[in-house]
């Protein structure tokens, strides 16, 4: 008989000799395979998790019911509305003291002969949207109660075309003369990594596998021994396994993916927070040279190594020189968000923070809080507070709200505010959409992209892209100056006129209906409501 430690060896050999051999057959067998990427509807599976928990719904119809009040908005299905405030009696400072939610129906971007055709498109693309970005692990997927089988419901992964232990597999069910379990998957083969006495595998090395036995405890040590292998190659998808016994069925997901590269930021050295290792200001300007230098002179008084990033759309564009100075110029008039895009793009530190080419810094702009949020929270990005020259401060904080519209779209519900307080910093909030003053995480600020269709006028559109993305907050003690934008007519400058004729176009009404039409094609929304 083998000794205890002999029998461990043996089983350790068998168990790396059969992983390697399944690592070598997958190897080989993804070098010959041809991998269809097209975009393709729901799958059989798929379409049958659906029509089991339309037969569970359906299965209790008969019994009476009644609707609990408090809950009848909260569960509502496809039945969003938009609806606005009636007009009130004009009085002064109605409006600021009591902001009047308004509603708009951005399908009126279209006229109605090209509507038509335009609802036709973005639902197509919506259909092709849903496919390329939801996988099997996003389907709903109930475990029956009282089932006989154990099996894992969430968290299994694999590398794509390599091997896992399935962990959790086993069969609890009273005794009988022969115990059987199906498993059956769409994007890869079972086998077994080891072999137990009295079990019979039928099916190694295929997508369908069998397994038998008379002793229950001996299949379920059977079970420890299964093993995944990807054989059909996708970065990041699902396979959907289907565990069955005699009048059960179960199914679980195992993501197929790579694991995520991570994008790594040396801070510098430990102690206090190097700015300039982690923190690059960026800033688009047009035209105006005499306030990005007031801008650039006021963050030389605070930080004077902080590399400063500058994206220029002027026809006739001046040097910016200077130590720390990044200046890129670009095609004229290129816009707004286009130049965000270049600027963010040049970042090559840990965070990016955005400043308008007006803005003045201060002893209250304090970088190092907002870099202190950033590193010891889960936010994304953070807003501070912007001063005017008449002494107001605005936050402009933002809370957004997408409810389900079914085929019409969704709507879009923006209002003044905030979700709650970011313990462990006075000041700090939680909320959707912030000023235009901001430190965000590199990465994630690129993630969500700037829009380069939004050409002058533009700020909130990013946070709404970025909606279901980016943890947001924002600070009202970190504070940076505004130069003043009332300028009487005898008080501006050639290249204030030059800059109001593009910033405040005439024919404002065409601005909002281009974006109206972006909001209503790429981001399918029906309408926005806004305090």
């Amino acid at each position: 008989m083998m000794r205890p430690l002999q029998k461990k060896v043996f089983l350790v050999m068998v168990v790396s000799a059969g992983l390697s051999g399944i690592v070598y057959y997958t190897q080989w067998l993804g070098a010959h395979t041809t991998v269809d990427v097209q975009l393709k509807p729901r799958n059989k599976m798929e379409k049958l998790l659906q029509e089991r928990l339309q037969h569970w719904e359906h299965k209790f119809n008969t019994i009476p019911y009644q609707p609990k009040e408090s809950m009848a908005g909260v569960l509502v299905h496809n039945s969003c509305v938009c609806e606005g405030e009636p007009k009130r009696i004009n009085q002064p400072f109605m409006d600021l003291l009591f902001p009047r939610v308004s509603a708009q129906f951005l399908h009126t971007a279209f006229n109605a002969a090209e509507l038509p055709e335009i609802k036709h498109r973005r639902a197509q693309e919506y259909r092709n949207f849903q496919i390329r970005s939801k996988t099997p692990a996003d389907l709903l997927i109930i475990a029956e109660a009282n089932s006989p089988l154990q099996y894992p419901i969430q968290g299994v992964e694999v590398r794509p075309l390599q091997t896992i232990l399935i962990p959790g597999l086993g069969l609890q069910e009273a005794l009988r003369k022969l115990h059987i379990v199906n498993l059956t998957a769409t994007m890869g083969t079972f086998d077994v990594s080891a072999e137990v006495e009295g079990v019979k595998v039928k099916g190694e090395g295929s997508m369908h596998m069998t397994l038998s036995s008379s002793l229950l405890p001996n299949l379920n040590r059977q079970l420890q021994f299964v093993t995944y292998t990807n054989t059909l190659f996708h970065p990041n998808t699902a396979d959907t396994v289907s565990f069955e016994t005699d009048g059960h069925q179960s199914i679980f997901i195992i993501k197929i993916r790579h694991g995520v590269t991570p994008r790594l930021y040396n801070p510098g050295s430990k102690g206090d927070y190097n700015i300039s290792a982690l923190v690059t200001i960026a800033t688009k300007t047009f035209l105006r040279y005499d306030k990005l230098q007031g801008l650039i002179d006021s963050i030389r008084r605070y930080y004077p190594t902080v590399t400063i990033v500058i994206a220029d759309d002027t026809e006739h564009p001046k040097p910016v020189t200077g130590p720390y100075i990044e200046h890129y110029i670009m095609p004229f008039g290129k816009g707004w968000f286009a130049g965000r895009n270049l600027a963010v793009s040049q970042v090559s530190t840990k965070y990016v923070l955005w400043v308008d080419d007006d803005f003045i810094f201060t002893a209250k702009t304090k970088v190092e809080k907002l870099v202190d949020v950033l590193e010891r929270t889960t936010l994304d990005l953070v807003g501070g507070a912007v001063q005017e020259v008449t002494g107001y401060t605005a936050t402009f904080r933002q809370t957004m709200v997408r409810e389900d519209g079914g085929e019409e779209g969704d709507c879009l519900h923006i209002r003044r505010g905030f979700h709650h307080a970011l313990q462990g910093f006075p000041n700090c909030v939680v909320c959707d959409g912030v000023i235009n003053f901001f430190l965000g995480r590199t990465e994630k600020v690129r993630q969500v992209g700037f829009d380069p269709r939004l050409a002058r006028v533009a700020h909130l559109e990013f946070f709404i892209d970025g909606l279901g993305s980016l943890h947001v907050g924002s600070c009202d003690d970190v504070i940076v100056s505004h130069t003043s934008k009332i300028k009487l007519p005898w008080g501006q400058s050639d290249s204030d006129k030059a800059y109001a004729k593009f910033r405040y176009p005439s024919t404002s009404s065409d601005s909002t209906r281009s974006n109206n039409g972006l909001f209503y094609f790429k981001n399918r929304f029906q309408c926005l409501t806004s305090n």
